[in-house]
């Protein structure tokens, strides 16, 4: 490829789109990053959406935690750079350190290991003002250079959209399938298929969907009140024909154990179905 000429297919990439590109050697390189020699991860889910503000950080820790605390071995890469939560969720604060193996992760009370720019910066109130090129190559250092130890899953927090650091996920990391996080407003149905429709085209199966703020139930009477309006998630789920994993309320309390770093104690019982797909 000439010095100037730029990929006609840049509209519509993916992963064998960008393999197959002149300029990458005819397509002989993967895009793929090696893992960390002293890590093993037995499968990669990514949590995405289509927009930023629909909880996807709580349902990634949800999924983390659920899955710890049925057992099994599991860590949460916060993909979301300039908007990292996960580890105020998780009570996880610090710098984490290298050593000669990588990158020492830190570690929640209950021993889930977390990884996020948070925990490379003094202040973790201080903004990332990074380019997305920047941005990209701190992701791929999250999956090459981190020491993760033995995992059976390691779930990636990634940030909204269909940009850059998406793109660099689904390139760079083997992802074994996502959850799709969206909220119950009338243009899920839009939001939902372009978050569906990426994970296509870079062929990563979608393993189900989480409808976050459903509803809120009230503490008196029990009645369900539709604050973000009538669900549309079930008839956009059998239309590309992917479950839905639950249908969240808004719960007060959870938000505030968040915020408390104690994410980890509440009840996480709802996602006991998105445990079975996901096994």
């Amino acid at each position: 490829m000439a010095e100037n000429e730029t990929c006609s297919s840049a509209a519509s990439c993916s992963r064998e789109s960008c393999e197959g590109c002149p300029s990458n050697n005819g397509g002989q390189t993967s895009f793929l990053e090696e893992l960390n020699q002293y890590s093993s991860v037995g499968k990669v889910i990514g949590v995405i959406s289509g927009k930023g503000g629909v909880g996807k950080s709580f349902v990634t820790a949800s999924l983390a935690c659920a899955m710890h605390k049925a057992g099994l071995r599991v860590g949460i890469l916060d993909a979301d750079i300039t908007g990292p939560s996960i580890p105020k969720m998780m009570g996880v604060h610090g710098t984490a350190f290298g050593s000669e193996k990588g990158i020492i992760p830190l570690e929640s009370d209950q021993g889930i290991p977390v990884m996020s720019i948070n925990l490379l910066i003094e202040d973790e109130e201080q903004p990332v003002i990074w380019r997305g090129p920047v941005i990209a190559g701190a992701v791929k250092q999250f999956w090459t250079d981190v020491v993760w130890g033995e995992l059976d899953y390691l779930f990636v927090d990634m940030p909204p959209g269909t940009g850059d650091v998406p793109l660099t996920v689904f390139q760079s990391l083997p992802v074994d399938g996502v959850v799709i996080v969206t909220s119950p407003q009338e243009l899920v149905q839009m939001i939902v298929k372009k978050a569906y429709n990426m994970a296509a085209m870079m062929k990563v199966p979608v393993l189900g969907v989480v409808e976050n703020f459903s509803y809120f139930a009230c503490p008196d009477c029990g009645k369900h009140i539709s604050l973000f309006g009538e669900s549309h998630v079930e008839a956009v789920a059998d239309e590309l024909g992917i479950p839905v994993f639950a249908k969240l309320p808004i719960e007060p309390e959870k938000a505030a154990a968040a915020d408390a770093g104690a994410f980890y104690n509440v009840d996480h019982s709802a996602f006991a179905g998105a445990l079975e797909a996901l096994r």
